[in-house]
């Protein structure tokens, strides 16, 4: 069986995907809990999001930027993605 390389990196992407919510929130600042509130995500997800846990759907995603006052593209600038 072939290992993907791409799928060894997934960590790393959601890893880097977090810390820029993070970063960007605290920007803002947003406590997690009022991101959360914000975004209609659970405050327990939304953590686990933040520190690379959770895969993001694209529907969060764009929940999460209306709730920072960013684009889903600044996220993913800020990643580095």
């Amino acid at each position: 069986m072939d290992i993907d390389p791409v799928r060894l990196d997934d960590s790393h992407v959601l890893a880097a995907i977090g810390a820029a919510i993070r970063s960007l929130r605290k920007e803002q600042g947003l406590s997690q809990e009022e991101l959360s509130y914000l975004s209609s995500i659970d405050r327990s997800h939304m953590g686990r999001v933040e520190r690379g846990e959770r895969n993001l759907s694209m529907l969060n995603l764009v929940r999460i930027s209306r709730g920072i006052g960013c684009q889903p593209s600044e996220i993913m600038k800020t990643a580095g993605l």
